[in-house]
């Protein structure tokens, strides 16, 4: 008898079985968004997946036509080596699809849960607001 499961969820429109683990979430590169809400995911196990709908940084995009929040990252150097950069999307997308309007404060409390070592925060911050801006008109 085997202790894996098997599991079966939806990433970015597409079905998927799998059998995956967890591992500590301390930075929040991985963080996915999981029925509308942002999770990390190396703390999730597998079978908490099963009948979700995943959206990863590759659901952003329409076709070639970036996010706004990934065109802002690209105009205003949100992003530098790239590791923290899908969570960092993905956090950000979640808070401003719930408030594009949220106050610079909140959204730099917000951000903080996620760690970057490369830009000092300052251009991912300043990307996101211009990203909530275009989100609003």
């Amino acid at each position: 008898m085997s202790d894996r499961q098997d599991v079966t969820f939806t990433v970015n429109g597409e079905e998927h079985m799998i059998r995956v683990g967890c591992e500590h979430g301390v930075c929040g590169a991985c963080t996915v968004r999981i029925d509308d809400q942002p999770v990390r995911s190396c703390l999730m196990f597998a079978v908490q997946a099963e009948g979700t709908r995943v959206r990863t940084v590759e659901g952003l995009a329409t076709g070639d036509k970036l996010h706004p929040l990934q065109q802002a990252f690209w105009d205003h150097h949100g992003l530098q080596c790239g590791f923290c950069t899908p969570g960092f999307l993905m956090l950000a997308v979640g808070i401003l699809e719930r408030r594009p309007d949220i106050a610079e404060p909140e959204l730099r409390e917000a951000l903080s849960s996620n760690l970057c070592r490369c830009t000092g925060y300052q251009n991912i911050l300043k990307s996101v607001l211009a990203a909530a801006a275009e989100m609003r008109k």
